[in-house]
């Protein structure tokens, strides 16, 4: 089971949502640069490497609010 932070949870809704870097970093008071970063290592634990991929592996593991691949927009 991936374990997430609730941060990270945070993260990978607004990337279901189809927000992109700047969003996420708004929403959680970082830079875009740590942004990038964070979500370099979550893909990597997650076995994904686009935002596009978390986001219906989210939808998959039931992380995130969206229950279907058909509400993840691109990404």
């Amino acid at each position: 089971m991936l374990r997430i932070t609730p941060a990270e949870r945070t993260a990978l809704q607004l990337l279901a949502e189809g927000k992109g870097r700047t969003e996420l970093a708004a929403s959680l008071g970082v830079s875009e640069v740590e942004v990038d970063a964070r979500l370099m290592v979550l893909f990597r634990r997650m076995g994904v490497r686009t935002a596009r991929e978390a986001a219906a592996e989210c939808v998959r593991r039931g992380l995130t609010g969206a229950r279907r691949f058909a509400d993840v927009s691109e990404a």
